[in-house]
């Protein structure tokens, strides 16, 4: 099939490239999102193939291979950490309650307001940094902050009380 059109190539070629992804990977998500991976680093070399479809399929089984390989890296991260990783450092006894008091609030935020939050007090990075970075304006990333702190304080003011 002659290369013209990205549409077009994956319309031939998509089906089977998800059947084969199916066929190293976990769930039929994993499959697509390795064909997706495939296909991404199979357009930009495709001028250079002796045969695009071999490279194609190649491009896809890598992609599948690596998220497989990805995968059971970070099962034996959090099996190793009993069971999920923790948000932050090991601080002590003390520190790792309080630790868990702010990963419990933090986890009740809108994510929008959970990001922004993290990345102005733990990433140090300033409002116009986030919003650069998430591609928002400064001022709703500063609104996002504000209305995050205030969820924060009320659900920790309760647990602070209790120490």
């Amino acid at each position: 099939m002659p290369v013209t059109d990205w549409q077009e190539w994956l319309r031939y070629y998509g089906p089977a490239a998800v059947l084969y992804a199916r066929q190293l990977t976990a769930t039929a998500e994993d499959a697509e999102d390795a064909v997706h991976d495939g296909f991404v680093r199979f357009w930009p070399r495709r001028g250079n193939a002796r045969d695009m479809a071999a490279l194609f399929f190649t491009c896809v089984r890598s992609s599948a291979l690596d998220g497989r390989r990805k995968d059971k890296r970070r099962r034996r991260r959090e099996e190793r950490a009993g069971g999920t990783m923790p948000w932050f450092e090991d601080a002590g006894s003390t520190g790792l309650a309080r630790n868990e008091v702010v990963e419990r609030a933090l986890e009740q935020l809108p994510v929008e307001q959970r990001e922004v939050v993290v990345l102005k007090i733990w990433g140090g990075l300033t409002f116009g940094q986030i919003a650069e970075g998430i591609g928002e304006g400064a001022n709703t990333v500063a609104g996002r902050y504000r209305y995050g702190m205030e969820k924060l304080a009320g659900i920790l003011r309760p647990e602070v009380m209790h120490e």
